[in-house]
């Protein structure tokens, strides 16, 4: 279907490893922008003329009516645009690596968007959206921003408690995780019709049927027959397990909190953090979008593109039901605004909305059971925490809100872990933030 209206797109970080897939996505789904542009914008132009040389030859060669401009002026980019796609990486991976790295040397998990690592990463990331918030207030006051930048839910809640500009954070958990712990268990993900409310990369099933009936007892039968399976480890154990044990699909990341020791303890023992073995492939990705670039017919090879050949793929669906209307349900992270019971109008929850040229309407909800909803509510009240504490740029707020992150809860921790990592960080910090 054509799309209502042509639209123009500013997608901040398009010139990151993971714009490549992310323009692929777009020429896949052509169809539905015929006419408009995508303003690729990032801080590096010789990457960003790659990726916008890729996009086109990726268009043109599939007949699809897609402009392509690239612009390191984040200003002159957001002109008259109507959707803003957010996913940069303040520091870039190297700041991921002191994310990951410092924690686990105090004895805490290293995580992109958990623990002190997703707290430092929003520090980052929310002062840099506060300057787009500028821009966007100059340049395209009825934009609409579409964030995939980490973490989703602080980014999202910063920008919701302190500014019009409508938001909405998107991320494809509530939809992989249950299909990976559904593999994992013999079945078919196909099969699956589940819902997840909660946090990002803090959610639970409310919703959770296979062919037609329950999923729960098919997945404990699952477990019981494969837990002493002595090649079932690791993280899909750890699902299964989870999911059996509690009655509902889990987040991945809820790995980190009920199998805390068991995790740290792999972390530890491993060479290198995640953040280091991406860095370790980066240089193939850029590698393999200068070879496709240079052809007339260019395909990207999953294997060697940064997050596969449909990134931010959400995102697109989301603009596409936006703007056209379509009153598509989707997973979201917005406003709770009454959809799951027990969490304040204002928290940004992961839920199920409604898209259409209104915007984002979430539904309503079954709630969380009690066993469910403590840990969740611990991770909501340190989501408002650490929202405020990086919007005001206030040092004391910032320690105050990490010492409340569940795998911290020490202050004496949460000191130590503060000092040092906003002064490794300082080059991407406001200056309140950093400690003398």
């Amino acid at each position: 279907m054509a799309p209502v209206a042509r639209v123009k797109i500013a997608y901040i970080g398009g010139g990151s490893t993971r714009a490549a897939g992310t323009m692929a996505g777009f020429v896949a789904q052509g169809e539905r922008f015929s006419g408009s542009e995508v303003v690729l914008v990032d801080l590096d132009a010789d990457r960003l003329e790659l990726i916008r040389g890729l996009a086109e030859r990726m268009a043109r060669a599939r007949g699809v009516d897609l402009t392509v401009s690239a612009t390191t002026d984040r200003r002159t980019g957001l002109a008259g645009c109507d959707a803003i796609l957010t996913s940069y990486r303040p520091g870039g991976f190297e700041a991921r690596v002191l994310d990951e790295r410092i924690p686990l040397e105090h004895g805490v998990i290293g995580q992109e968007t958990q623990g002190p690592g997703g707290f430092f990463m929003a520090l980052r990331s929310i002062a840099v959206m506060r300057e787009i918030l500028d821009d966007v207030a100059a340049a395209c006051p009825g934009a609409r921003i579409f964030n995939y930048t980490n973490p989703v839910n602080i980014v999202a809640q910063a920008v919701a408690d302190h500014s019009d500009v409508p938001i909405v954070s998107l991320c494809e958990g509530p939809i992989f995780y249950p299909e990976e712990i559904a593999a994992s268990a013999g079945l078919d993900p196909e099969c699956l019709d589940v819902a997840s409310v909660g946090l990002n990369h803090a959610s639970w099933t409310v919703r959770h049927e296979y062919d037609g009936q329950d999923l729960m007892p098919l997945l404990r039968e699952a477990w019981e027959e494969r837990a002493d399976d002595p090649s079932f480890t690791g993280e899909p154990r750890r699902l299964l397990r989870l999911a059996t044990a509690m009655g509902a699909v889990p987040s991945a990341y809820f790995q980190y909190y009920y199998f805390e020791r068991e995790v740290l303890a792999e972390l530890r023992a491993k060479g290198t953090t995640r953040a280091e073995d991406i860095l370790g492939w980066v240089p193939d990705y850029w590698r393999h979008y200068e070879e496709q670039a240079r052809t007339d017919d260019p395909r990207l090879d999953p294997r060697r593109s940064r997050g596969g050949i449909d990134e931010l793929e959400l995102a697109i669906d989301c603009m596409h039901a936006v703007f056209d209307d379509t009153g598509d349900t989707l997973p979201v992270n917005v406003p709770n605004q009454g959809s799951v019971p027990g969490f304040p109008d204002s928290l940004v929850v992961e839920t199920l909305g409604r898209c259409d040229r209104d915007g984002i309407h979430p539904l309503e909800m079954p709630g969380l059971p009690a066993h469910l909803a403590g840990l969740v509510e611990a991770l909501a009240s340190y989501q408002q925490a650490a929202a405020d504490a990086a919007w005001s740029g206030d040092a004391t707020d910032a320690v105050r809100a990490l010492a409340a992150h569940p795998l911290v809860r020490s202050i004496d921790l949460a000191e130590r872990l503060y000092g040092e990592m906003a002064r490794a960080h300082r080059a991407q910090l406001p200056e309140r933030l950093v400690p003398a």
